[in-house]
């Protein structure tokens, strides 16, 4: 098992060194076109891995990989709808765009990566852990499905409020920098770096919830994080594909509460109920789809659905 954890960051870190050095060494506007490849890329990387985990370990954990990989790519959509928010609060240029989801996407690999062995850790020398872990997403999928449109305002952020304590932050963008010069020559974080922190801390509230769910699957480590590595890898590019169209997709917080539920009473029921991985996913699955159908039903003829107009203080 050793060599397969070392076999994949060596994968994992070439990758990301492939991204930043060769594809997108210069900053640009990454368009449609663009994304749509990166996005075919990072999902046809996922499905050899995952005929490599199925050779390898077996066909039990491919399928629990290709679980936990659509349930996170699911949730990770969710997220899509604050980045949408958070560029536009901030006025983030759109050639920087691609370097703060990149940045993003290290730290979100470390603290899931914490979160998933503690996650693990706490399930296997506690077993009850696993029902406060499927009633807090009982509890999370119910007020998804009655909460009303997500608001932002990165100055009741924490974790902003504490950076812009601690550092001196200008108002100006300098090009894709995170650090800048006043003409005094005084180091200061740009508001790309603070809508970096604002990005950062916002998906670690969201691994809460999908670090959770992809344990109600498998409590194999391994599998939980390769799952989880290769949804975030390809959510920059999801991005960029659907950041035009995302709000198409007005019934998806319904259907994304629908599987937290799911996954939630998996939990709260595994030592009455043993619900086998195969129908786990085809109940996603299937809930996955009747959303996106009932959606696009839902808004033929449209453009997209309302969103939240936010605007910069």
């Amino acid at each position: 098992m050793t060599l397969f954890w070392i076999g994949f960051f060596i994968f994992i870190i070439a990758m990301l060194a492939l991204d930043l050095f060769v594809f997108n060494r210069k900053a640009h506007v990454i368009g449609a076109k663009e994304a749509v490849k990166l996005s075919i890329f990072w999902i046809a990387l996922a499905v050899v891995f995952n005929i490599m985990v199925w050779y390898l370990m077996g066909s039990e954990k491919a399928l629990e990989f290709t679980t936990g990989y659509i349930i996170e790519m699911t949730l990770s959509v969710d997220n899509l709808f604050v980045f949408i928010l958070v560029f536009g609060y901030f006025c983030t240029p759109q050639y920087c765009l691609h370097k703060v989801l990149f940045w993003g996407i290290i730290g979100a690999l470390v603290f899931r990566g914490l979160f998933i062995f503690v996650g693990v850790a706490l399930i296997e020398e506690f077993e009850w852990v696993i029902y406060i872990f499927g009633l807090f997403l009982v509890i999370t999928a119910v007020r998804m499905a009655f909460s009303h449109d997500k608001k932002i305002d990165p100055k009741k952020n924490l974790a902003v409020r504490g950076f812009r304590k601690i550092f001196p932050v200008t108002d100006e963008y300098d090009h894709d920098k995170f650090w800048t010069r006043t003409a005094v020559g005084a180091l200061v974080a740009t508001p790309l770096l603070v809508t970096l922190v604002f990005v950062e801390s916002t998906d670690i509230v969201f691994a809460l919830d999908s670090i959770p769910a992809i344990l109600a699957i498998t409590t194999d480590p391994f599998i939980v994080y390769t799952s989880n590595a290769f949804a975030i890898l390809g959510l920059r590019s999801l991005f960029f594909a659907l950041s035009s169209a995302i709000t198409a997709f007005c019934y998806l917080k319904y259907g994304l509460s629908v599987i937290l539920a799911f996954v939630g009473l998996k939990m709260l029921l595994a030592g009455v109920v043993d619900i086998p991985i195969e129908l786990s996913l085809l109940v996603i699955g299937g809930i996955l789809g009747v959303t996106i159908v009932a959606s696009l039903i839902k808004n033929r003829g449209r453009d997209t659905c309302p969103v939240p107009d936010e605007k910069k203080g």
